[in-house]
């Protein structure tokens, strides 16, 4: 079934202060959606938002997935709906391994009874892992423990791999990657490409646009989206900054302080 994913007019807030102010988003599958802008303009936050992190309240707005109001699923269920994020920071999981780890999470979304086999698994994960070139030692290793910053963003790739989402959201992925890792991590997201998948990329820089080709590229500030347009947009930011959209739209501060 070809994903539909709707966002429209969300807010939400930490603490009693407002962080998004109102964002409106739409995607279909097939189609990669890159989000840029200053640090403190609320990137992040929509990213936890909508996978339903408990630290941030979602105050109005609606967003449907395929249909389905995803603000009334728990957040496991918005996982077994579909969604995925691949972390900023990933958790560090002492005592659960990588494999472990990762069957659980794929068997949580089957029905009770068509759980992978471990034959199947061990084929597809170490298959993964060598499109990932990652050493083939780390599916023993506890979950991200000791692992190195681009080892952990592996990793994350490897999930969503695994698991299949129909919505992917990649929390500046590419953030301590160098070049080989970057080109790697790009690689795995570029064969997941599917009219059955949709991809909503968080990002500074457009280094990672650079491999991974936008459809619809967005600018935040102040909690919103001020600016939408094609890749061309992320070349203009990577070249010019964003003083232009300031001063195109009359901002003086484009963090989550100040109202327009």
């Amino acid at each position: 079934m070809a994903t539909n994913f709707v966002i429209e007019g969300l807010k939400a807030e930490i603490e009693g202060k407002e962080i998004l102010k109102g964002i409106n988003l739409s995607m279909k599958g097939g189609e990669i959606h890159a989000i840029m802008g200053p640090n403190g303009t609320g990137k992040s936050t929509l990213a936890s938002a909508l996978m339903g992190h408990p630290k941030y309240e979602v105050t109005g707005g609606s967003v449907t997935l395929n249909g389905e109001d995803v603000l009334e699923m728990e957040v496991d269920e918005r996982a077994r709906a579909g969604m995925f994020l691949a972390m900023q920071y990933p958790s560090e999981i002492a005592g659960v391994t990588n494999s472990d780890f990762l069957r659980s999470a794929i068997n949580a979304r089957r029905e009770e009874g068509s759980e992978i086999s471990l034959i199947k698994f061990i084929r597809q994960m170490e298959g993964k892992m060598k499109e990932l070139e990652m050493n083939p030692e780390f599916a023993h290793r506890y979950l991200n423990e000791g692992f190195s910053g681009g080892e952990k963003k592996r990793n994350e790739i490897l999930q969503m791999m695994l698991l299949d989402p129909s919505l992917v959201i990649l929390d500046e992925i590419d953030s301590g990657l160098d070049i080989d890792a970057l080109r790697i991590v790009a690689n795995g997201v570029n064969a997941m490409k599917s009219e059955d998948r949709g991809f909503l990329i968080i990002t500074h820089y457009q280094r990672l646009l650079n491999y991974i080709k936008p459809d619809f590229v967005h600018v935040m500030m102040q909690g919103r989206i001020v600016k939408s347009g094609g890749p061309e947009l992320a070349e203009r930011l990577e070249a010019e900054g964003y003083d232009w959209v300031k001063e195109e739209l009359g901002i003086e501060d484009e963090t989550v302080g100040q109202e327009a």
